[in-house]
This record gives C-alpha cells, sequence and structure tokens, in this order.
C-alpha cells in the first residue's frame, strides 16, 4: 500500500472526483479527512464506504466561499489533526464570459479556487513538523493554459492556481512537494449539454477513464521527494492545441 499510514486531507471530498480521489487513498492504506460544501449525505455514505475498506474518515463542513468559514475550517484542522498530504480539489466552476461576470461571482471563484488552496497550503506548512515531509496536490484545468472566453472567472482562478503550484514547489522545497494535474475530460459536467462534440479534434479524441485519473493521482500522492512543481496534463493532448 503507497500510502499506509498516510493521513490525507481532500476538499470537495465528498462527490465526483474528490470521491474517487479518497476512495482511491483508503485502498492505498491511507486514513482522510474529507470536506464538503453542503454534501453531508455523500460525505458520510463515503465514509461508510471507507470504513469498509479497513480506513478511517472524518468529515468537515465549510463553505470556502465564505473567508469567516474557510478561515475557522483551516485552524480546526491545523489544531486537531496531523496531516501528511493536502489535496486542494474544491472549486466553483460557473459558465461566465465577461458580459455575465459580476463582482460577486468573480470575487467568489478567487476565493474559492485560489485564496483558498493558498492559505490551507500554507497553514499545512506551518503545521508541518521540520523533519517530516509533505505532499500538496493542485487540482487544475486544460483551461488554466489554454483559456477560451467561456468560464471566464473559474479560468483565471486556475490560471492563478497554476502558478501558485510552482512558486509553492519553490517556496515550501525540500519538506513539501507541490505538483498538480490538469484535467481535460473526465467526467460529465453536472449541467448537461453536449458531450460529443467536446474530444473532437484532440490527438487522443476520447474522454479519459477513472483508472487513467487514478493512475495519474496515486502517481504524484506517491511521487519521488525529488520531484516537484510538476503539472501533468490529463487531456489527451488538449493544452497542446
Amino acid at each position: 500500500m503507497k500510502l499506509k499510514d498516510k493521513f490525507v486531507l481532500i476538499t470537495g471530498g465528498a462527490k465526483r472526483l474528490g470521491r474517487i480521489l479518497a476512495l482511491l487513498v483508503a485502498r492505498e492504506g491511507g486514513s482522510l479527512l474529507i470536506h464538503h460544501r453542503s454534501s453531508p449525505d455523500a460525505a458520510s455514505s463515503l465514509r461508510n464506504d471507507i470504513l469498509e475498506l479497513g480506513k478511517t474518515a472524518d468529515i468537515i463542513q465549510s463553505d470556502f466561499s465564505s473567508i469567516d468559514a474557510r478561515n475557522n475550517f483551516i485552524n480546526e484542522v491545523f489544531e486537531n489533526y496531523d496531516i501528511d498530504i493536502v489535496i486542494n480539489n474544491a472549486s466553483l466552476f460557473a459558465n461566465l464570459d465577461w458580459k455575465t461576470t459580476t463582482v460577486d461571482n468573480w470575487r467568489a471563484h478567487q476565493v474559492v479556487n485560489l485564496e483558498t488552496p493558498f492559505f490551507i497550503s500554507q497553514a499545512f506548512a506551518k503545521s508541518l513538523p521540520e523533519n517530516k515531509k509533505g505532499k500538496i496536490i493542485n487540482m487544475l484545468d486544460w483551461r488554466a493554459q489554454k483559456p477560451g472566453a467561456d468560464h471566464l472567472p473559474y479560468t483565471i482562478s486556475k490560471a492563478g492556481l497554476a502558478t501558485l503550484t510552482k512558486s509553492l514547489a519553490v517556496s515550501l522545497a525540500p519538506n513539501i512537494t507541490v505538483n498538480g494535474i490538469a484535467l481535460g475530460a473526465i467526467l460529465p459536467p453536472t449541467t448537461g449539454g453536449p458531450m460529443n462534440r467536446i474530444t473532437d479534434g484532440l490527438p487522443i479524441s476520447r474522454w479519459a477513464t477513472i483508472s487513467e485519473f487514478e493512475e495519474t493521482a496515486l502517481f504524484l500522492l506517491a511521487a519521488p521527494d525529488y520531484i516537484t512543481g510538476e503539472i501533468i496534463h490529463l487531456d489527451g493532448g488538449r493544452h497542446l492545441l
């Protein structure tokens, strides 16, 4: 088990990719702290699945769009848990362009998708004993490198998170490695919409499989400590176009 005795914090961990990551960690021997914003039933169901795998999981709720709630979350987590690995997975993803973006939804995307990963990472680094190694994995998006007109606040926040990943890799070395996964088409959006055109024209013109995502995540979760500041694009080559 590559994550035996590791304690992993996953933000946005109750559903979709967060749930996949949580079960992967448990299968590989790790214990978990699962954050959710408003999915208590999904978090509880996930916790039961993790217990059946013989591992433990605690649940913590926080709405990161509230700075006070975010700060309370950080204080509670790092005062009460010894975290080995942080996965910054929680995010807002609204289809807004330059016309529909408001001050409020612009700020919400920056707070949840960029500010919160930084302040969680900062608290994690401060809490880690000097003789202990840690890892941070940031969940990114191909749009960070190839921005378009859609999902404007989201894209800008993820571009900032990509830069933050590299900056923290320098700042937190050598005890903490910081890497990222930039995703393309892997899970259908919850808002629905056409799916058949999403991968048209890609070098690898299909959707990623869950197993490919798991293999990529596990590589970074258990990667050598000499790998830091890397962003792996699991996007079928979309970022090259």
